[in-house]
C-alpha cells in the first residue's frame, strides 16, 4: 500500500508525538502521513502525563559545622575536635538524637596563606573544619536546635535541607494526577484530528521525584522570633511523577 496523506493538523500535534502508523513524520507543507508497520496499520497517540502534589516536609538534614584556627595543623585539629565533641554530646544527650542520625559529612585541615611582595606567599596558621549532617524530624524545633548548637561551639551552620522521608506514601496520588493529565492531552489530540480516543495500550513510569528545599544560613539569620532565636519555615516540597502512556486512536 502506498503512503496515505492526511490533512495538515498543525505543528503542535506533531510536537505532541502523535503517532499514526507507529511513526510520525513532518512532510513539506507541514503534512503528516502514515506508513504500514509489518503490513498492519497502527493508530496510536503517545503522550506524557505529569502529576504532582505539594506536601509538608517531614524530615530535615542539618549541616552543622565547626571551624578552628591555630598556628599548627595539630593544634587546629585538636581544638576543633574538642568543639565537635561538645556539639555531638549536646545533640545526643540533650536533644536525644540517635548516633545513627549524626554523620560526619566533611573534614579538613588546611593551611592559611598570606602574600606580600617582599616575602611572597607564606603559611600563616591552619584551619580545621568538621561538618556533621544531622537527620532531624521535629520540624517545629529546628531553629531552637540550631541556636543550641551555635551556643555549644558550632560556628558554621551551612544549610537546612527539607524533604519527604517516605515519598511512596504519596505515589498513588501523583499517579492518579498523571493519568488524568495524560487523558486530557490525548483527548485533545484525538478531537483535533477528528478521531476518537480508544483504550490505553501501554503505560511506563519515570522515576518519582521529590525535590529538596534548601534553607540557607542567610535565610535562617533573617527569620527571628520574639525571643531573638532562629525561626525556620519549612514550606512545602513537591512530589511528582511522569507517565508515558500510549492510547489507541479510533
Amino acid at each position: 500500500m502506498g503512503k496515505q496523506w492526511m490533512k495538515p493538523f498543525g505543528a503542535v500535534l506533531v510536537a505532541s508525538t502523535l503517532l499514526v502508523g507507529g511513526t510520525a513524520w513532518v512532510a513539506p507543507g507541514n503534512y503528516a502521513y502514515a506508513a504500514e508497520v509489518q503490513g498492519v496499520q497502527q493508530n496510536v497517540i503517545n503522550v506524557v502525563g505529569k502529576g504532582e502534589i505539594q506536601v509538608k516536609p517531614d524530615i530535615a538534614y542539618l549541616s552543622i559545622g565547626v571551624n578552628s584556627t591555630a598556628e599548627t595543623a595539630a593544634s587546629a585539629q585538636k581544638a576543633n575536635a574538642a568543639k565537635v565533641q561538645k556539639v555531638s554530646n549536646l545533640l545526643k544527650n540533650t536533644w536525644k538524637i540517635s548516633a545513627d542520625d549524626i554523620q560526619t559529612s566533611q573534614f579538613s585541615v588546611q593551611p592559611n596563606y598570606t602574600y606580600s611582595e617582599k616575602d611572597g606567599q607564606q603559611i600563616k596558621g591552619y584551619t580545621a573544619h568538621h561538618t556533621l549532617t544531622v537527620t532531624y524530624r521535629q520540624m517545629d524545633k529546628i531553629g531552637e536546635l540550631l541556636d543550641a548548637a551555635s551556643g555549644a561551639g558550632a560556628n558554621n551552620i551551612e544549610n537546612v535541607r527539607f524533604t519527604v522521608e517516605n515519598p511512596e506514601t504519596y505515589e498513588s496520588q501523583v499517579i492518579e494526577k498523571a493519568v488524568a493529565n495524560a487523558d486530557v492531552k490525548a483527548g485533545a489530540i484525538a478531537k483535533a484530528v477528528k478521531r476518537q480516543l480508544g483504550a490505553v495500550l501501554s503505560v511506563s513510569q519515570g522515576d518519582a521525584n521529590v525535590p529538596v528545599f534548601y534553607a540557607s544560613e542567610s535565610l535562617m539569620s533573617k527569620a527571628q522570633d520574639t525571643a531573638g532565636g532562629t525561626e525556620i519555615e519549612t514550606g512545602q516540597v513537591k512530589v511528582s511523577t511522569i507517565l508515558n502512556i500510549t492510547y489507541e486512536m479510533k
